[in-house]
């Protein structure tokens, strides 16, 4: 049985909220790149603020990909089951 399917899906969902917030505070540097480039733009943040974007999505992917998200669950399961 796969760890995904051993967790309820109120588990998965709690999970992958604190798994994200973490992610945010782990990439708080690109974050605020971000949004420092974004202040004061509407539609020409898409391509003005393309490079900073990509880089906090990069970041992000580290820590919420489907791989992490495995790790994750089957952390939460060793600990909690």
């Amino acid at each position: 049985m796969s760890s995904t399917k051993a967790l309820s899906n109120r588990e998965e969902e709690a999970l992958l909220k604190e798994t994200k917030a973490e992610a945010l505070k782990k990439c708080d540097q690109f974050v605020k790149e971000f949004a420092q480039c974004s202040s004061g733009r509407t539609v020409s943040v898409a391509w003005a603020c393309r490079d900073q974007h990509k880089a906090l999505q990069d970041c992000m992917k580290k820590y919420t990909s489907a791989e992490a998200m495995e790790s994750v669950k089957a952390e939460y399961l060793a600990k909690n089951r």
